[in-house]
């Protein structure tokens, strides 16, 4: 079959998180047995055209002004020609996924990672703007993919889809990627945080109660955004910066060995439809701590995975911490229950193709 894809990261190999983890892992896989393009965006210094590990690349330019929506007229004009046997539009909450309704396909399926708000006043005033646009294109869908009962239940409550047209898959962890990662020692515990440095994601709760927590444990934050500045002055403030740590761009191998070593995982976010760095953090072993709040209240087990109520109370999230600390399931243990809880991305794809992709 030939498939597309499309979305509005640049589709790089080894970068990125979240719909760029997940679009690289189904459409590699995809393409040891299919024809398979992807539609990406560009951001000026990459190439027009490009084959990334058996994947043909075709990248647009685009306008995303804070980074977000990511509208690109040529690629709307590219999806008006295009002609596929399956068309897969990803992330509801940019252009792409809704441009990709224009292709002309036997199939045509959405997987929209949808929050259902915007992360600020202006995006969310935008969503309920887009509203009606997005309805169009998650009507015209043969079959939406969510990635959580949680992602399920908001699509069918904001659109009034049929419940049998959305199919629960999730995200998949490629366990193989592990492999040959050890623990290190280190003369400190740390805490680990992966993701968009955003108000939302609940990072800056990390910082207020580390000056609460021993001295020997220390707070690693890997991302980048526009809370960064307040971060750093923040800690700042609290006498703190000496033991908060700021990693960016960092190699997938690097990620993955940040994940094994870290003493506990903490996500805070009250706005997920999955979180893949949940599952790579349980997957490594790490104890993690979310906050219960969509999606990620479906991991809370209160044994590997802890959750803490919205709106956060500092001195109950202190205690959490300590108490994950200090009675971490031994590691051996904590893989094994996690790999029986979580999918490979193999899984995955035979899940997509026989429920999504089969065309006749």
């Amino acid at each position: 079959m030939r498939i597309l894809h499309v979305y509005m990261g640049p589709y790089v190999a080894n970068r990125g998180g979240g719909v760029s983890i997940y679009v690289r892992n189904i459409a590699e896989r995809l393409a040891k047995r299919h024809d398979v393009t992807v539609f990406a965006t560009n951001t000026g210094n990459l190439p027009r055209f490009e084959v990334v590990n058996g994947v043909k690349v075709e990248r647009f330019r685009r306008l995303a002004p804070g980074k977000a929506y990511f509208f690109s007229l040529d690629m709307l004009l590219r999806l008006k020609k295009a002609d596929f046997d399956i068309v897969h539009g990803h992330c509801y909450h940019a252009f792409p996924m809704h441009f990709s309704a224009l292709a002309k396909t036997k199939r045509f399926i959405v997987s929209t990672h949808f929050h259902g708000v915007g992360h600020s006043v202006f995006r969310d005033s935008l969503i309920r703007l887009f509203k009606p646009f997005g309805r169009k294109t998650l009507e015209k869908a043969d079959k939406i993919i969510a990635v959580s009962k949680y992602e399920k239940s908001l699509l069918i409550k904001q659109f009034g889809l049929d419940h049998d047209k959305i199919v629960v898959i999730p995200a998949g962890v490629d366990f193989s990627e592990f492999k040959g990662l050890k623990r290190r020692k280190r003369s400190y515990r740390s805490i680990l945080y992966v993701g968009n440095l955003v108000g939302y994601k609940g990072v800056q709760f990390l910082v207020e109660v580390l000056p609460k927590l021993p001295e020997d444990v220390i707070l690693e934050i890997v991302g980048k955004g526009p809370l960064k500045p307040f971060l750093v002055k923040r800690a700042k403030e609290l006498g703190v910066s000496h033991r908060v740590r700021f990693f960016e761009n960092l190699l997938r191998r690097e990620l993955l060995q940040m994940f094994v070593d870290a003493d506990v995982f903490v996500l805070l976010s009250r706005y997920e439809a999955y979180s893949m760095a949940v599952a790579e953090a349980l997957v490594a072993g790490t104890p993690c701590i979310v906050s219960r709040t969509s999606a990620l209240t479906e991991w809370v087990d209160n044994e590997m995975c802890y959750g803490i109520d919205y709106p956060i109370n500092i001195k109950k999230l202190e205690e959490l911490i300590l108490k994950v600390l200090e009675s971490a399931t031994p590691r051996a243990i904590a893989k094994n229950v996690a790999r029986n809880k979580i999918v490979d991305w193999n899984y995955v794809i035979e899940q997509i193709e026989s429920a999504c992709y089969k065309t006749n």
